[in-house]
């Protein structure tokens, strides 16, 4: 669906809202853990990395947002009981949850799938798919329990029609466009969740700069450019809106 770039959030537009951001250490998911704080939302922090979740926990304070919470996971080796206790631990904390922005991901390698690497594409899986999956199902009576919930889900272009040698990748994010048409129709009408998929498109990015060495980041938008849909998507003015796919800018021509 189109995008929404031209959005004007309101200053206020998460006051109130507790939301959860994957891979919040950097990237797109770094830079909209603090847009949503600079719109009153509660950031909860999640990622590998503890350093780069201080650093943005700092930087939320240092703005003037809401005190975050810093939640270190790793896909990559989490399991069932991992994500059953995160959902007991948040469910301490806070009496709801408003927003999931699934934004952690993982490459891989850019390659033939004869050559593609069994290990590696079960690592792709399991942080591209599995793991949001099983956290979404452990997190839903909290995200049940919100008069507003939003889950995002990121996408990729190669997750809507596939290109070659983008392998597990690609391939994790057919699912995960599956997979949100899927939650989205069962939760529709149900409960105040609604899920969506999106796509940031070409963004300057430390994932991007290794699938297109060759390419000049000066021509990227910037996460911070990218963030009116993120916005949207994660506020109220969204609502209405579920199991669809969104672009966070025009695609590339």
């Amino acid at each position: 669906m189109s995008c929404k770039i031209d959005y004007q959030a309101p200053a206020d537009l998460l006051a109130g809202r507790v939301i959860l951001v994957t891979g919040a250490g950097e990237g797109i998911g770094r830079t909209a853990a603090k847009c949503y704080a600079r719109h009153g939302a509660t950031v909860i922090l999640l990622g590998r990395t503890i350093a780069k979740l201080e650093t943005v926990y700092d930087e939320i304070e240092a703005d003037g947002g809401p005190q975050p919470a810093i939640f270190p996971l790793n896909f990559e080796g989490a399991t069932l009981k991992d994500y059953q206790d995160m959902a007991a631990t948040l469910s301490k904390e806070f009496a709801c949850l408003d927003g999931i922005l699934h934004n952690a991901g993982l490459l891989g390698r850019i390659t033939p799938f004869e050559q593609y690497d069994p290990e590696l594409w079960e690592q792709v899986m399991q942080v591209n798919i599995n793991g949001p999956v099983w956290m979404t199902q452990a997190l839903l009576p909290l995200l049940k329990a919100s008069d507003d919930a939003s889950v995002v889900f990121t996408s990729s272009s190669v997750g809507r029609k596939g290109r070659a040698f983008w392998g597990a990748y690609a391939v994790s994010k057919f699912a995960t466009e599956g997979f949100v048409q899927v939650l989205a129709d069962e939760l529709e009408n149900l409960s105040s969740v609604r899920v969506n998929s999106l796509n940031p498109g070409a963004t300057r990015t430390r994932m991007r700069q290794a699938a297109f060495p060759g390419e000049d980041p000066a021509t990227l938008r910037t996460a911070d450019e990218i963030m009116p849909t993120y916005l949207w998507l994660m506020g109220a003015d969204s609502q209405g809106h579920t199991g669809e796919r969104f672009d966070a800018q025009p695609a590339r021509s």
